[in-house]
């Protein structure tokens, strides 16, 4: 593979107005907003408005009550969330239900598509422990609802603000791997719905929105800061992967994690076993940074988003099993305003290959 070409690495394949991401500065802009003017400061809805703005017709100015709507639309798909569904990973049976959507390009048809993960998730989540969902709340803010839905209660202000900043920091981030995929799609004209799909199937991967869960396992074998070295050590010697470290586009710290952190030490004030939890993930941070700069000298590997994703999700009671629906109902958002900028300036994406497989024998 030709230099540039590996994974498309530093091909220039859109240009956006969305979201612009400076591996070297360690900076991610969301149209024309550094990160930390947006995470904890404004809402998930506000964040919906200000990606989609200029890409739908009569976009209100407060999404809150239209998104609680669709919430409450959706929900009637739960039905046919039967035990075939209920068996499958939280994100294979969110997709199935989300396909039920249909396709188009309209506002309401948009909204629906941001509305049903959140439903999903916390649908199928109650059903994989034998409890009925719980409809939604029009009346809420999506993160509030989220965490209603999910739990069968409501969260604290700290837990919805902590969830709220969560979705924000997610919201979208550049042309990663779900993104492109679903401008791919976007490009066909098959519509939102398909385009959403093709994001949500990319993201399931572990080597993009699947990685969070991991840390949890690493967190609990560690099990406290004394251990870190020597199990970090030991899992670079047998050539594993430390989940939550390095990224593919920074390289230096990833700005989302200090936005999730944050919001996690916010958390931390309202549980002991929460800031233990936090004082591990720091001691283990420190550790991992102190044993990579060793082990790996000309390499630039810093934390990233998923240490402090899955410390986070984990805090505010989301199995770990669905942290990659959690991820969706934030990326979703960021999936259909590229969408529409791909359709309102785009062509079908349709890169060229390179054949280098065997050729036809000459004839004697």
């Amino acid at each position: 593979m030709s230099e540039g070409l590996d994974g498309l690495e530093g091909v220039v394949a859109a240009e956006t107005v969305l979201s612009d991401v400076d591996g070297a500065a360690g900076q991610l802009l969301i149209r024309g907003h550094h990160l930390d003017e947006l995470a904890g400061v404004w809402t998930y809805e506000d964040v919906i408005g200000l990606l989609w703005s200029g890409f739908f017709p009569s976009l209100p100015a407060d999404l809150t009550g239209a998104l609680g709507l669709a919430r409450q639309a959706v929900f009637s798909e739960v039905a046919a969330l039967d035990a075939g569904l209920v068996a499958r990973t939280p994100v294979e049976a969110a997709r199935a239900l989300l396909a039920r959507l249909g396709d188009g390009d309209d506002l309401d048809l948009a909204l629906r598509l941001v509305a049903a993960p959140a439903v999903f998730t916390a649908a199928v989540i109650r059903a994989q422990a034998g409890r009925e969902p719980v409809p939604p709340d029009p009346t809420l803010g999506h993160a509030a609802d989220i965490l209603r839905m999910t739990r069968g209660e409501a969260a604290s202000d700290a837990e919805v603000a902590a969830l709220d900043a969560y979705l924000v920091t997610v919201a979208d981030h550049g042309l990663n791997a779900s993104t492109f995929a679903a401008r791919v799609v976007a490009s066909t004209r098959a519509g939102l719905g398909s385009a959403v799909l093709a994001g949500l199937s990319a993201l399931k991967g572990p080597l993009h929105g699947g990685a969070p869960g991991p840390v949890i396992e690493m967190l609990d074998q560690i099990e406290t800061p004394a251990k870190a070295r020597a199990w970090l050590e030991a899992a670079l010697a047998r050539g594993d992967r430390l989940m939550g470290f390095g990224h593919r586009v920074y390289r230096v710290r990833d700005p989302r994690a200090d936005a999730l952190k944050r919001a996690v030490r916010t958390l931390g004030k309202q549980s002991e076993s929460n800031l233990g939890r936090l004082a591990l993930a720091e001691a283990v941070e420190a550790a991992a940074l102190a044993v990579l700069r060793e082990r790996k000298p000309n390499r630039s590997l810093d934390t990233n988003v998923e240490l402090y994703t899955a410390l986070l999700l984990e805090a505010l009671a989301f199995p770990p099993a669905a942290f990659t629906c959690v991820f969706a109902i934030g990326r979703v958002a960021g999936w259909i305003a590229h969408a529409r900028e791909q359709v309102a300036g785009g062509r079908l994406v349709r890169p060229q290959s390179r054949y280098v497989g065997p050729r036809p024998r000459a004839a004697a």
